[in-house]
């Protein structure tokens, strides 16, 4: 990208500043690119000027924006780390369809080692080492002409360069403002992969909120919060468990429960589970969505710093008496079962269940039986799974529930056949099923002993190229269905029914409606089908509360 000079004065930084802003523009951009041909194609007429203005408007933009940050002494570690940086986000948006906003930054912070090292492959790693390290070690290897004290030069220089580029695009503005303004309205999510603007500003976003708010203060939330008499009573003779299981990455679409033409749900579809046919989601991520569907706040009007600083749906369980035990499979909580007991399955044990660096969700079965037996009174257990975690699908299930072949055994799965990703991705949602038929046979052993019941419910969905999109994670407003309608199950014994005087008829027919049923749901729900008393509980939220027979 940029030659070593020979000589000993070397190349301007304004120079400098305009070949990395080339690069940017014409190389490191290129998902922008991607998208645009895609928007291109579907129109019947664009003007040939109006392309070959945009790589020149990126190019006088990024210059302008450069020419800010290129100073002596701080240009070339300040761009090295630019490129780098970049490289890798290139690869994600181009590869995966990843756009880089605050709730995608929040989710990468919270992805531990273990979630982070499934997405490196060898693919990634060439292409990273192409278009990030070489051209950092040209940056290393250039010389560039000391300033010395000549900065009324220095400033001259950059003062014509931005200049000249804010002239270049007043022009550009001039004779194809309709076309970008046409192509901007009616694409707004473009200026989230122009790199690398969006990812930078996402990343001073993200520190602004976490580091330089004003701090919050903690909310106590259902201080009134207690069991009714009568679960109290029944808890003295059977005690009532409730297990909830936090999916991950599973999408309604691919549930046969919800109409899907392969046999995903084969397993539960034979325990008298309740599917609930459209459910959205909260966020598009798991460090949005699992404090969001625990927190009293809506998808509409949840935030974050605010669910972090009040009480919970868990907080307000423990509070009101319930047993309350958290069993994770999926590298954290996000900070929801910071006060009740938890447990973390580890990953580093080798046996049937886990290799040393991951371990299928079945391991959060194990033991369970011995977890609701040293727990005391009315006790709710959550379970979260690792689930459909991509973009390593195949790990999430052993070889012998490999059930549609051929499948995707990479983490590039961008560079496997779309059928062989969806039988990956298949295969994880039929092993969730099987995980789930599990639990519900544990709790039907323990029928003489409790009144059980289970739910499941995914955090989000997920893309498995759809429109040249994989994964999840994509803003909620531009996202795909894929990412946002979610699986939720319900199973009921005998027991918890009649103790809970639920309609099973009747939830299975609020099951069939649509448009109803989100995230939204959760908190409301299980205060409610847990008996507890307080001012925060909503009924209208409640998913059962319609089908008690008071």
């Amino acid at each position: 990208m940029i030659k070593s000079q020979n000589h000993t004065s070397g190349i301007s930084i304004t120079m400098f500043t305009t070949l990395v802003a080339i690069y940017f523009s014409v190389v490191i951009n290129v998902p922008f690119y991607k998208d645009l041909q895609s928007i291109f194609s579907s129109l019947e007429e664009v003007k040939t000027g109006f392309v070959i203005s945009i790589p020149l408007f990126l190019f006088f933009s990024l210059n302008i924006v450069f020419s800010l940050f290129s100073w002596p002494k701080l240009t070339k570690p300040f761009f090295i780390v630019l490129v780098l940086l970049s490289s890798i986000v290139c690869y994600a948006e181009y590869n995966y369809g990843v756009m880089f906003d605050v709730d995608m930054i929040t989710n990468i912070v919270e992805t531990d080692t273990g979630e982070a090292r499934a997405y490196l492959s060898f693919y990634a790693l060439i292409w990273v080492l192409a278009i990030g390290v070489t051209p950092a070690i040209f940056m290393m290897r250039c010389t560039i002409q000391p300033a010395g004290k000549m900065w009324l030069p220095l400033l001259r220089d950059k003062l014509i360069s931005i200049t000249v580029s804010l002239i270049a695009l007043a022009i550009i503005f001039v004779f194809y403002y309709q076309d970008y303004a046409s192509v901007g309205r009616n694409n707004s999510y473009l200026r989230k992969l122009i790199i690398p603007t969006q990812y930078v500003y996402s990343i001073s976003g993200y520190v602004k909120e976490r580091f330089f708010s004003a701090p919050i203060p903690y909310v106590k939330l259902g201080d009134d919060a207690k069991q009714s008499e009568l679960a109290i009573d029944q808890s003295l003779d059977k005690p009532s468990v409730f297990i909830f299981v936090v999916g991950e990455t599973a999408r309604t679409q691919n549930y046969q429960a919800n109409g899907y033409d392969r046999e995903t749900n084969p397993y539960t579809a034979l325990k008298n589970v309740i599917s609930f046919n459209d459910v959205s989601s909260c966020g598009t991520a798991t460090a949005i969505s699992v404090p969001c569907m625990f927190s009293n706040l809506s998808h509409h009007t949840f935030d974050r710093d605010i669910a972090d600083h009040q009480d919970n749906l868990l907080d307000i369980l423990k509070r009101a008496g319930i047993d309350v035990l958290w069993k994770e499979n999926d590298g954290g909580d996000k900070g929801v079962a910071k006060n009740v007991r938890y447990i973390e399955i580890d990953r580093h044990r080798k046996d049937e269940f886990c290799n040393g660096s991951t371990c299928y969700d079945m391991a959060l079965v194990e033991g369970m039986n011995k977890d609701i037996d040293e727990m005391k009174g009315n006790r709710v257990i959550f379970l979260h799974l690792i689930g459909s975690h991509g973009p390593t699908y195949f790990q999430r299930y052993p070889k012998d529930m490999a059930y549609f072949q051929p499948d995707c055994a990479r983490s590039d799965i961008e560079n496997c056949e779309k059928e062989n990703i969806i039988n990956s991705y298949d295969n994880t949602i039929r092993y969730t099923d099987y995980v789930l038929s599990n639990v519900i046979e544990t709790l039907k052993e323990k029928n003489d002993q409790y009144n059980t019941a289970m739910m499941y419910v995914s955090d989000h969905g997920e893309s498995l190229g759809e429109n040249g999109v994989y994964l999840h994670g994509l803003p909620y407003r531009f996202a795909p269905d894929y990412q946002k309608k979610v699986p939720l199950m319900v199973w009921l014994s005998d027991g918890f029914k009649q103790a809970k005087s639920i309609n099973a008829s009747c939830l299975r027919e609020k099951a069939m409606e649509t448009g109803h049923y989100s995230h939204d749901n959760i908190f409301h729900s299980l205060l409610g089908v847990m008996d507890i008393e307080t001012r925060v509980y909503q009924p209208d939220n409640d998913i059962f509360s319609s089908c008690r027979m008071q």
